[in-house]
This record gives structure tokens, sequence and C-alpha cells, in this order.
């Protein structure tokens, strides 16, 4: 009797765990896809990704490392970057410039122009179930965060 109950045990923690790694082995595949897809063409911002059955929103953050003391710190600009940018996807912005134009003559009657641009936008919204898939380095020596959340159909 202990031997069936053991043999039936076995049985199911190993369907169970077949199920764990074709979980895990989607998401590798998928992660691997996208690397592969942001390789072979760069960009910064987010774009709209389809497999055999989901459609998800990629929001992709390039960081330089250099200019981050510690690794939480680096993550977490790129996580707050990779909502701010699903955010502006999801709910749009508000965005407003104002140019100036300041010409200054000289002494010599010759003049100086000097042109300031400020560009503000202003976005409201949260974007919930932002995942991070990966991060890796990119040939420019910056460091390459993809999150990723699924799109509604």
């Amino acid at each position: 009797m202990k031997k069936y109950i053991l043999l039936l045990g076995l049985i199911l923690f190993s369907f169970i765990y077949s199920f764990a790694q074709s979980y895990n082995q989607e998401k590798a595949a998928l992660t691997n896809f996208l690397v592969r897809m942001y390789e072979n063409a760069p960009f910064d911002g987010v774009k709209a990704v389809e497999d055999y059955e989901n459609s998800y929103l990629m929001s992709v953050v390039k960081l330089d490392k250099g200019k981050y003391k510690t690794e939480s710190a680096l993550n977490r600009v790129a996580s707050v970057k990779a909502m701010s940018q699903a955010s502006r996807f999801f709910n749009g912005s508000n965005i407003t410039e104002d140019m100036i134009i300041r010409t200054t003559e000289k002494a010599d009657g010759t003049t100086d122009t000097e042109i300031i641009e400020n560009i503000r936008e202003h976005s409201v919204g949260y974007v919930k179930q932002l995942e991070h898939l990966t991060n890796f380095p990119a040939k420019d020596g910056q460091q390459v965060f993809i999150f990723l959340t699924p799109l509604k159909k």
C-alpha cells in the first residue's frame, strides 16, 4: 500500500513539475524573442508586441550604469521610467511648449540671438502589473531594461 501511495505521489509531483517548467519555458522563449527583437532594431519607449496567444505592452528603458551608486537605485529608476512610459501610452499626456527669443545688441553693433525653449509634459495615471522581464548590457555600454504588461483584448 505504501508503494502505491509513493508511486501516486511521484506521478503527481512530476505532473505539477512539468507544468511549472512549461510556464518558465514559455516565459524564457518570450524573453529571448524580445531581446532578439530589441537587438535587431534598438529603441526606447513602449511598443505593443504579440505572441501566438497574447498581446503585451513592452516598455524599454536604457540607463547609464555609471550614474547610479547602487544596483537597487538603477533598478528603481528603470522601474519608475518604465511605469511613466506605460502611463503616457495608456492615459496620454498634456504637453506645453514656450519659446523665448532674446536678441541683445553689443557695443560694436553686432547682435546676439538666444533661443530658449521650455517643454513641459504632464501625465496622470498608474499602470499595474508592470513586470520586470529582463535586463542586459547594450552594445554602447548602457544597461537595457525590458518591462512587460499584458494588454486586454
